[in-house]
């Protein structure tokens, strides 16, 4: 008898069941007849409202580019180029460094006209008190100036000069600064210099007075000749400065007014302890014969000082 009222659970377990069936039918056969119903009025309001998915498709495109000009207007339009993308850059390598102007040039390294002397040395020498070597020759007029000044900007340079940052500077190769550590490496790299040498050589070599036939160095030599150049090159190699860096009337009107102008760039202010060997350009009267020390001369200049237009 006990037996039996203790498993009066058994029942409960199985109305709980019923229970939970009856109302999963009933929610189900609710959902079903909701979804054959028609459509309420509120159903219709809603639709017509509602942007079918084609339109809202198309149109989406439309007021994107409404808001891009307005996103565009927010976001400067700056180009930022970092040192090392910036360092090889196709610029400093051949062949565009030949078509590179000034103004390409100073884009980025517009400091070297910008930057100025110091007014004192460190020692704390004032430059209004003293003269730099280049401010006591005849040919300089004006305060001191950096290099690149004197180089470009300098108002001698440019009577006798259309230098440009091409005529010394022929780019820059980081990844290799002197030939012949690899195969492949180039073969006309200067030794970790900027520029080469025998482009500065050209206007800062020393004064061949052996070539000449002159008794010593022009300083010396000069008075026999009235320290005038043209006395003889009046007639002698006048085929001369028809480069593109130099100002070919420029120089024969500033070697007529004083010698200087002409011994500044041979011999004058020379760096080295050598010449340039310059091309020796035929010129009428020349003759046939040509002297020892010229015969492995070339007869035109470097095709890169070519003046454009002209025949090598």
């Amino acid at each position: 008898m006990n037996s039996g009222k203790d498993k009066w659970w058994i029942g409960a377990i199985a109305l709980i069941g019923v229970v939970v069936w009856a109302l999963t039918s009933y929610l189900t056969s609710s959902t079903n007849n909701a979804a054959l119903a028609p459509p309420t009025d509120s159903g219709k309001i809603a639709a017509s409202t509602t942007v079918p998915p084609k339109i809202a498709a198309t149109a989406a495109p439309a007021n994107e580019a409404q808001a891009a000009p307005a996103q565009q207007a927010a976001t400067p339009s700056v180009t930022v180029t970092d040192y090392g993308r910036a360092h090889y850059d196709p610029i400093h390598f051949k062949p565009a460094i030949d078509k590179a102007t000034d103004a390409d040039c100073l884009k980025c390294h517009q400091e070297v006209l910008d930057t100025n002397t110091r007014d004192a040395s460190p020692a704390g020498l004032k430059k209004v008190s003293t003269l730099a070597w280049y401010q006591t020759l005849d040919t300089y007029d004006g305060e001191q100036m950096t290099f690149h000044q004197r180089h470009l900007t300098a108002p001698f340079i440019k009577k006798v000069a259309t230098m440009s940052c091409t005529t010394c500077h022929q780019g820059n190769n980081p990844r290799d600064e002197v030939s012949n550590t690899a195969a492949d490496s180039p073969t006309d790299l200067t030794m970790r210099k900027m520029v080469d040498p025998n482009t500065c050589l050209m206007c800062h070599g020393q004064f061949p007075y052996q070539n000449m036939g002159l008794p010593g160095p022009w300083h010396e030599s000069g008075a026999a000749f009235q320290n005038n150049c043209l006395l003889c090159h009046a007639a002698i190699r006048t085929t001369r400065h028809k480069v593109n860096f130099l100002n070919a009337a420029g120089i024969e009107q500033e070697g007529v007014a004083n010698s200087d102008s002409c011994y500044g760039c041979h011999g004058g202010r020379a760096w080295y302890r050598t010449s340039f060997p310059y091309p020796r350009h035929a010129w009428a009267g020349a003759g046939a014969t040509v002297p020892d020390w010229a015969k492995d001369r070339p007869t035109e200049s470097d095709l890169r000082f070519l003046i454009e237009g002209s025949k090598p």
